[in-house]
C-alpha cells in the first residue's frame, strides 16, 4: 500500500488496461444510444466515427446533402465533454478565418497613455473536436490551412506557433465532387484523414422514422456520456493494445498491393485491377492507419488484441481515399471500392 501525507485523501489507483477495455466497450454502447436519440440509423457510420475518436484520427464523412452528416458530428460533440467548434466552409472563406489572426490592440493606462500590442485572436480551430462542414466547398488554398493543424496539432500565424488543445480532432463533411460548386481535396490533405466514411441513404423504415421525428416537437436530447479525462484515457489505451503479427503483415501487404507498377520498372501489383485503374496507391501511412484503426476497433469491442478480422473490416474506409484512380477507371465506371475488394480477395 502506498503511504500518503496525513490529512490528504489517498489517490485512486489508475485503472488497469483490462478495466479500460471494459470501459471502452461500455462507452461504445452508451455513445450509440446517445447519438441514436438524435439520429436514426447509421450504426456503421457511428462505429467508424468512434474508431476515429479513440485512434486520435481525423475522419471525413462523404455523402450527398441531407443525410445528417453534420448532425452526426454535432451529436457526437454533445455526447462528449469536449469543446466543440464548427467551421462552415464557403467559397470566400480565408485561412485566417480558420486558424485565427494577429490584431493590433490599444490599451490605455492610468496616466492616459496608450500602449499598443499585438494580440492573437484564436480561430474556431482551437477546440477539441472541430467540425469542418462541407470542406470541399472552398478552394484548395483555404483547405490547406488545416494541413499543419491535422498533422502537427498546432498552427503558425505570422511568426508564432500556437499549440492546439489536447485532444484535437477534425471531423469533416464533404459533398461528392460531382456536385456543382465543389472542389477536389488535395491528396496531401486526404492522406491526413484516418478514415473516409461514406454515409448512405437510410432504409425506407428509417426514413419514415426520420420523417416522424423531425416534424414533431421532440427532436431528441443527446446525453453526456464521456468526460474529457475518459476520452484521453481511452485514447491512451489504444496504442498499448497488442496486435498480432498476422494482422500487421496483412495491413502492410494490403497497402503495398494498392501500388501499381511504376513506369520506370519494378514489381507489379499482384492485382490486375490495380495496374489497370490506379495511378497512385496508398503509402506507408495507409498501413499504419490500418493497424491503428484495427486497435481502436478491438478496444471498442472489448477485445484484448487486434487481429486479422479487424484489419479486413477497415480496408475500405482506411484506404479508399488514399488511392488516386486513373482516367480509364472513371471512363469505365470502376470505383475505388471495386479495386479494394479485388485487393482484399487477392491478398487476404
Amino acid at each position: 500500500m502506498t503511504a500518503h501525507a496525513p490529512g490528504t485523501p489517498p489517490q485512486p489507483a489508475a485503472p488497469s488496461d483490462v478495466e479500460l477495455l471494459s470501459r471502452a466497450s461500455g462507452a461504445s454502447k452508451r455513445l450509440h444510444g446517445a447519438i441514436g436519440a438524435r439520429v436514426v440509423g447509421q450504426e456503421h457510420v457511428i462505429d467508424l466515427m468512434l474508431i476515429a475518436l479513440l485512434a486520435r484520427g481525423h475522419a471525413l464523412l462523404v455523402g450527398v446533402p441531407g443525410l445528417a452528416k453534420t448532425l452526426l458530428v454535432g451529436s457526437l460533440g454533445e455526447a462528449l465533454d469536449l469543446s466543440f467548434g464548427r467551421v462552415q466552409f464557403t467559397p470566400d472563406l480565408l485561412p485566417a478565418d480558420i486558424t485565427g489572426t494577429d490584431v493590433l490592440q490599444e490599451d490605455e493606462d492610468n496616466q492616459g497613455g496608450v500602449h499598443r500590442r499585438v494580440r492573437f485572436l484564436a480561430g474556431p480551430i482551437f477546440h477539441n473536436l472541430v467540425l469542418a462542414d462541407e470542406i470541399n466547398s472552398t478552394p484548395p488554398k483555404t483547405q490547406a490551412a488545416l494541413l499543419q493543424a491535422m498533422q502537427e496539432r498546432r498552427v503558425t500565424v505570422g511568426t508564432t506557433t500556437h499549440a492546439l488543445p489536447d485532444p484535437f480532432q477534425v471531423f469533416a463533411t464533404r459533398n461528392p465532387i460531382e456536385q456543382e460548386g465543389t472542389y477536389p481535396l488535395p491528396e496531401a490533405q486526404l492522406d491526413r484523414f484516418l478514415l473516409e466514411i461514406h454515409v448512405d441513404y437510410p432504409s425506407e423504415e428509417e426514413e419514415r422514422e426520420i420523417a416522424r421525428r423531425t416534424t414533431s416537437a421532440d427532436v431528441g436530447t443527446v446525453t453526456r456520456v464521456l468526460t474529457t479525462d475518459d476520452v484521453r484515457a481511452l485514447q491512451a489505451l489504444v496504442p498499448r493494445i497488442p496486435v498480432t503479427d498476422a494482422a500487421v503483415q496483412l495491413a502492410v501487404a494490403l497497402g503495398r498491393a494498392t501500388r501499381p507498377q511504376p513506369k520506370t520498372g519494378g514489381q507489379a501489383s499482384a492485382v490486375r485491377e490495380v495496374n489497370e485503374y490506379v495511378r497512385f496507391g496508398a503509402g506507408p501511412r495507409g498501413s499504419q492507419a490500418l493497424v491503428l484503426a484495427a486497435k481502436a476497433r478491438a478496444a471498442l469491442r472489448g477485445e484484448a488484441a487486434a487481429d486479422v478480422d479487424d484489419v479486413k473490416a477497415l480496408v475500405v474506409p482506411v484506404l479508399r481515399h488514399r488511392l488516386v484512380m486513373s482516367y480509364r477507371a472513371e471512363a469505365e465506371g470502376v470505383r475505388d471500392t471495386d479495386v479494394l475488394e479485388k485487393v482484399l480477395r487477392g491478398v487476404a
